[in-house]
């Protein structure tokens, strides 16, 4: 018999929590919104490539800035890390500063600034 009043608590707790987290999310307008923002950002990128002799120097910064609006949203929005610990936003920053690093040491590697 302890066993089901331990499920029930447990049950309870659950559904505290869910009602809980229920209140602290955007609703679907919210993410809808983000999903259009984040499709005219996809468009912007596949533009640089028509436009890529008028943008000339800036078409690296521009794409390098435009990916990392991208990987904010995606990440604080769509994987929740708004509403985690601040733990998982350092992680997630640190490993988005160690790709474009990379990225611009691959650049360098092959002279693309020079």
């Amino acid at each position: 018999m302890s066993e089901q009043t331990t499920a029930q608590v447990e049950h309870e707790e659950y559904e505290a929590q869910t009602e809980h987290g229920a209140h602290d999310h955007p609703g679907e307008r919210t993410y809808v919104g983000i999903a259009l923002i984040l499709a005219v950002l996809t468009a912007a990128e596949v533009a640089t490539y028509y436009f890529e002799d008028q943008l000339g120097g800036l078409l690296v910064p521009s794409l390098i800035i435009m990916m990392i609006v991208k990987f904010f949203l995606v990440v604080a929005w769509f994987m929740h890390l708004r509403f985690d610990s601040n733990l998982f936003t350092r992680m997630f920053v640190s490993g988005l500063l160690l790709a474009v690093g990379v990225y611009l040491a691959a650049l360098a590697t092959f002279r693309f600034f020079g």
